[in-house]
């Protein structure tokens, strides 16, 4: 018999003791990031006095794949687009928080005599909030409907990414162990153009994938797609010198902007669930308690030092975005916690060799405790706004109360600014895709066109092939919003100043594109450099001048190209939604400017609402909303009357203010139907019999006997007439009963008994 590999052996170790923490910590109402550390803190190799895991290794290499999974989930959640949208306010905030806690941190190590990279690594992970966390928190207090709670997640949405680029800081930090501006610039300009060329490309090709193969794609196909492109793209992150994690989150994000996201969302949840179940565990196995009985002072500095610096610092942060005191308020007390994400940079700091071997057990007991606290300190925002509104001059709160609706009002950017800002956008963009393609077709066309045709005719090729194709990208950067209407009639209103500026950035953008030919005529061509510039001005002009694109047929097809490639890559980008839009009735923006919303609630399995009626309900009269729709599949019943009833899984489009839709939300959920005794009693059994001459059921068919009405049971059957098969006969609705016949039912125990005794001839029954 062949012995069971170790893995196993350990794996079903710490998920018997992860089900078992987590079935506890669920009847206690805690958070199961907890249970799953405290089943690795059980199964680790600091618990002698029981079973424990015997090949970490395995188990670590199964944790790294919980961190990709759970950076993947986190991108799916994120979107480049929904961030643009919220403009500076968010940004401000994130960056301030970020900034203010990696600055706390940092002291607070430096107090205790730790080392520098010890010091930093611990301000990076006071500054990540836990998302996982936060989102928990806010459902289960039924806050997600409040406002500060999606002020909250936006930021959080923000940390995330800008966690990622803190990674990436910290490993250029660990590796040249010194600030080195040049290096540090340097690893900003390489995340830069992986970001934009991964997330480009990306947004470019998987929709379109998924789109033309949607027919095809079901579930289980969904998720090995899914999980496919990911590793695809944490195998190439890897190969670029970054993180997994960061591979990961970038794929997430790519889909996130798909219509299959939610989706995919549903089907990656139970895998990320189980790896991401394992990295916690292996967490916990890394908390020594001899560490903890050692550290505890720090530790208990480390979680004041989070609480009083989010609720501060990170409440001023979010005031100097422009919230209003008590926004800013709730939405600081909500961060006051250290989660998944500074796990991340714990391991990183221990992949790398830079941290101490204490600071990662340290870190998990701080996340420990401000995970039980976060609740409270959550509950804790109003009244403590109500304090401080108390202490501050009338005339304070006044005025910050009114700068959220000042600044909301200020919200429209400047035509210039609007300007400015596409085109940087738009170069950005093209610059990438450019320098993508050259150093494509250089390293893999020019090899080759070189050794079939020579070195100098190979260059030539190479040289008119890169040049063909990087021109598609290098068109946009100039003729890109220039002949549009909009800035037709934005230059037709403005000053002869600002047309004049206007022109100078076409000819900044002209000679960033001429700068990209030149630079691939430089490279392959032994002309002195001036006549190598010149060449690029003119092959520049050839593509740019669309005036003379009716005698230049190449301009024409660069045109054609670039114009088709950019609107399926907008198609692309938009195609969440404009999916989501058609779906969202269109009053419902213009309700949100009159602070009244429209929200969609999906009615719960086991509601108690199922089957009643909307005038039962009285939804108007008990919490203040009106039932603008119901969605039942793929069907709509609009303004529905008192009389429609509302059935399980029903989605429902209902309007009403903040709290109103909040009370309705904790209602709907917390009114639900649970199973009894009794109820689990009432199941089905099947029974036969035979038919005597004189039973009520004789010489009727089945609908004259009505059995189904009378009795609640079911005939599925009559016994064949063949004696040598087991087989029964399936009835019709006239199928007539006569003496002799055996009959099948199914129905419940009493039910049964109940016919069986009034199939009994009349005598019979009557004894």
């Amino acid at each position: 018999m062949s012995e069971l590999p170790q893995l196993v052996s350990d794996l079903a170790l710490i998920l018997i003791v992860a089900g078992i923490t987590t079935l506890l910590f669920k009847r206690l109402k805690q958070p199961l990031i907890l249970g799953y550390i405290l089943a690795g803190f059980l199964t680790g190799p600091h618990m002698t006095w029981v079973p424990t895991v015997s090949d970490t290794s395995s188990i670590d290499t199964w944790s790294s794949i919980g961190v990709i999974f759970i950076m993947f989930t986190l991108g799916l959640e994120f979107s480049f687009k929904k961030i643009v949208k919220m403009g500076l306010r968010p940004i401000i905030a994130a960056v301030s928080v970020i900034t203010f806690m990696i600055t706390i941190g940092s002291l607070v190590g430096r107090s205790f005599g730790w080392s520098h990279m010890n010091s930093l690594f611990l301000g990076g992970m006071l500054a990540m909030s836990s998302t996982t966390i936060i989102y928990k928190a806010l459902d289960e207090l039924g806050l997600r409907q409040k406002k500060f709670a999606n002020v909250v997640l936006g930021v959080l949405i923000l940390e995330d990414i800008l966690g990622i680029l803190l990674m990436v800081i910290l490993s250029a930090l660990a590796v040249s162990s010194q600030f080195e501006g040049t290096e540090l610039l340097y690893s900003f300009l390489k995340l830069g153009f992986f970001l934009v060329l991964w997330f480009v490309v990306g947004i470019f090709i998987v929709p379109l994938v998924l789109r033309r193969n949607s027919k095809w794609i079901g579930k289980e196909t969904l998720l090995i797609v899914s999980v496919g492109l990911c590793f695809l793209l944490v195998v190439l992150a890897t190969k670029a010198g970054y993180s997994s994690a960061f591979g990961a989150f970038m794929m997430g994000s790519i889909l996130a902007e798909t219509i299959e996201a939610e989706s995919i969302e549903r089907v990656v949840a139970p895998v990320k669930d189980l790896f991401g179940a394992i990295f916690f565990v292996s967490v916990g196995m890394l908390v020594d308690p001899s560490i903890l009985v050692a550290y505890w002072q720090p530790i208990v500095v480390i979680v004041l030092a989070i609480i009083i610096g989010q609720t501060l610092f990170g409440s001023l942060s979010f005031l100097l975005s422009g919230h209003t005191l008590k926004v800013s308020m709730q939405c600081g007390f909500s961060l006051t916690q250290i989660g998944e994400f500074s796990f991340i940079l714990a391991s990183l700091g221990v992949s790398l060799g830079v941290t101490s071997k204490f600071l990662y057990p340290v870190v998990v007991a701080v996340s420990i405790i401000t995970t039980f606290t976060t609740p409270y300190l959550i509950k804790l925002a109003e009244p403590a706004y109500g304090f401080v509104q108390r202490l501050l001059p009338h005339t304070v709160t006044r005025r910050l109360e009114q700068r959220g609706a000042v600044l909301e009002k200020q919200k429209s950017a400047h035509p210039w600014k609007k300007m400015l800002t596409s085109q940087l956008i738009i170069t950005g963009a093209y610059l990438v895709l450019s320098a993508a393609f050259v150093a494509i077709s250089f390293s893999t066309v020019l090899p080759l066109s070189r050794g079939i045709l020579g070195h100098w005719l190979g260059n030539i090729l190479s040289g008119i092939i890169t040049y063909v194709g990087v021109s598609i990208f290098l068109r946009p950067i100039v003729t890109k919003k220039y002949f549009s209407p909009q800035v037709e009639e934005w230059r037709r209103e403005h000053s002869t100043m600002n047309l004049i500026l206007f022109n100078i950035t076409v000819l900044i953008r002209f000679a960033i594109a001429t700068a990209g030919v030149f630079y691939i005529i430089e490279f392959l061509c032994p002309l002195r450099w001036y006549w190598n510039a010149l060449c690029a001005v003119v092959l520049t002009l050839s593509f740019v001048l669309e005036k003379f694109a009716v005698h230049n047929h190449f301009a024409l097809w660069v045109k054609l190209i670039s114009i088709r490639l950019e609107r399926t890559f907008t198609t692309n980008l938009r195609s969440r939604e404009i999916h989501a839009a058609s779906r969202r009735p269109g009053y419902a923006n213009t309700l949100q400017k009159h602070d009244v919303h429209l929200s969609e609630l999906a009615l719960p399995e086991d509601s108690c609402w199922g089957g009643k009626t909307l005038r039962e309900l009285q939804l108007g009269h008990r919490d203040s909303v009106h039932v603008a729709a119901i969605i039942r599949g793929n069907s709509r019943i609009n303004i529905p009357d008192g009389e429609t009833m509302l059935f399980p899984c029903d989605r429902i489009e209902v309007i009403g203010d903040d709290e109103s839709l909040h009370n309705l939300s904790k209602r709907m959920n917390s009114e639900i139907a649970e199973a009894t005794p009794n109820d689990r009693k009432h199941h089905l059994d099947i029974d036969h019999f035979t038919i005597h001459t004189g039973s009520p059921l004789c010489d009727k068919d089945l609908f004259e006997a009505n059995i189904r009405t009378d009795f609640q049971c079911l005939v599925v059957g009559f016994d064949n007439d063949d004696e040598t098969s087991n087989a029964i006969d399936l009835p019709s609705a006239d199928r007539v009963i006569h003496a002799g016949d055996t009959i099948w039912l199914v129905g419940e125990s009493d039910d049964l008994k109940r016919l069986r005794l009034y199939c009994l001839p009349k005598k019979e029954n009557q004894e």
